[in-house]
């Protein structure tokens, strides 16, 4: 079969009309966002993977709300640079949600068809909608997780105190509210009471606790996560901000994650609230396994994180994950009878260099250290920019143990894929600056990776006060020349500066290929 040029042509123009996602470009974008209540906008480049893995969903999406009179628009950034610097984009994609020209704000949704969807929905409507004997069946299926309160309409203090949770979490949920008493009589709600209605477990949570803002809000979080659902790229960051332990189920095939989901419920049940449980596949992400101390190479397997302490706590992979077993592993953790697992590398025999090594074993007691102000670089051996610092930050080290001043600031690193740690990382280097005399509060680095703004950092946040560049070298020191182990130090980083050189330019021309390198990241 023969098509001619032009029938082609007319095909491809007839699939570009046929899209739902409004094209933008400068001249007509400030008009558009303007006619319409709320628009969510992509600003995007079309040689970046991440949008095009965005287009289906966001035309599914776009095909979606179309209906609701929701318009999601696109801009491309390497047409429209400056309108695209004018509303910050940085990345690709970035989106945002307009509320006419001038409100705007980012879009904190996952990037899949469903999530835009709900999303949207979200902010298409009023932080608390009215809800009626009429309406109250529709609305509780207008989101896979919607919530109502019932509470008289003379109960000021209840609405004002709702009314603050729906603010605070209209991104998250659907909110809606009632006065009818007959209503909530019907639903089993005591007056004031707040329903959680979902399209899974058992179909909804009543609320019975103290009428208060957090109390609400853990409430809603708890009663809309799943007894046991599953970690993925999409759900990841909700189970790290819940707040609470996570247990995770691996297994390589999905018909075996949904048996043990439904094994393992009913201990996800008693311990609601105090445990998130969820499956994950082995085959995707086994290598997570391994930074909650587990084998990657022996399925099933079961783990609890301590998500607040940064503690592991694997299941012995030897042996069978049962209902009965778990529940046990699971309640002797809530009862703090299980020991964490502490990955460590060994303690340095001799910290020869002028950088301090820190693995899990003696991170106490270097980095607690409440006399020290301690400079903490967190890294991994595969990461690109953690090699292109390295030299830098060996001359920093030095410079800090050349400087009589110095002497209670330490410049330290710990490889933080071959250690546990208690710290949040969340990306390679992460630096982080733990004052003496404040060692609960570190200080995370966001600045140029210069020596002179690291030293900078320290000067300005730490308890001593010390800029290695800015003076301060003993005077003894200037006249003599650099002795002792200092004269060593020194002498370690020019060797290790020229060996680190061509690993930098290798680095720097690699970079791209560098990070696109699989690094574990849900």
């Amino acid at each position: 079969m023969r098509f001619s040029a032009g029938a082609l042509l007319l095909g491809a123009a007839s699939l570009a009309a046929a899209s739902d996602v409004h094209d933008l470009k400068t001249g007509d974008f400030k008009d558009f966002v303007g006619k319409h209540d709320l628009v969510l906008a992509e600003f995007f480049a079309p040689w970046c993977g991440h949008c095009k893995a965005l287009a289906p969903e966001y035309e599914e999406a776009a095909t979606a709300l179309k209906e609701k009179n929701i318009p999601l628009a696109k801009v491309d950034c390497t047409q429209e640079a400056d309108l695209c610097k004018d509303f910050g984009v940085e990345g690709y994609p970035t989106i945002k949600v307009f509320r006419g020209a001038d409100t705007v704000s980012p879009y904190n949704g996952a990037r899949k068809a469903d999530a835009i969807i709900s999303y949207m929905t979200k902010q298409a409507l009023p932080a608390v909608s009215d809800v009626t004997a009429e309406s109250l069946a529709e609305f509780k299926t207008a989101d896979k997780v919607v919530v109502v309160a019932f509470f008289d309409k003379t109960d000021k203090e209840s609405n004002a105190t709702y009314t603050s949770v729906a603010d605070a979490d209209r991104d998250n949920y659907l909110f809606g509210a009632t006065n009818d008493a007959d209503l909530a009589k019907a639903e089993g709600v005591k007056v004031p009471g707040i329903v959680v209605y979902k399209s899974f477990d058992e179909g909804k949570d009543v609320y019975d606790g103290k009428w208060n803002k957090d109390d609400i809000k853990k409430f809603a979080k708890t009663a809309s996560t799943p007894l046991v659902g599953e970690v993925s790229p999409d759900t990841y960051a909700s189970y790290m901000e819940a707040g609470i332990p996570l247990a995770y189920i691996f297994a390589e095939e999905a018909d075996e994650r949904e048996t043990f989901a439904k094994e393992l419920k009913e201990v996800a049940q008693k311990h609601k609230g105090v445990i998130n449980f969820a499956t994950i596949d082995a085959k995707a992400f086994g290598a997570h396994g391994g930074n909650l101390n587990l084998k990657t190479d022996q399925w099933p397997a079961f783990a609890i994180q301590d998500l607040a302490k940064n503690l592991k706590y694997p299941y012995d992979q030897d042996e069978k994950i049962t209902a009965k077993a778990i529940g046990k592993f699971a309640a002797d953790f809530v009862a703090g009878k299980l020991q964490p697992s502490i990955k460590s590398e060994p303690i340095p025999e001799n910290q020869d260099g002028p950088v301090t090594v820190i693995v899990a074993k003696n991170y106490n007691d270097i980095v607690l250290d409440d006399n020290k102000d301690v400079l903490v670089e967190f890294y991994a051996p595969w990461c690109g920019h953690c090699k292109a610092l390295a030299p830098k930050y060996e001359e920093l080290a030095a410079a800090y143990a050349k400087n009589k001043s110095g002497k209670n600031t330490v410049i330290a690193k710990v490889d933080a894929t071959a250690n546990d740690v208690p710290d949040e990382i969340q990306g390679f280097p992460t630096i982080k600056l733990f004052v003496a005399g404040a060692k609960d509060a570190p200080i995370t680095y966001t600045g140029d990776r210069s020596i002179e703004d690291l030293a900078k950092f320290i000067a300005e946040n730490g308890k001593y006060k010390v800029d290695a560049f800015a003076g301060g070298v003993d005077a003894d020191d200037e006249a003599e020349g650099i002795t002792g182990k200092v004269a060593e130090a020194a002498s370690a980083v020019k060797e290790k500066a020229k060996e680190a050189a061509t690993d930098a330019a290798k680095v720097a021309a690699n970079m791209a290929v560098d990070d696109d390198e699989p690094h574990d990241e849900l």
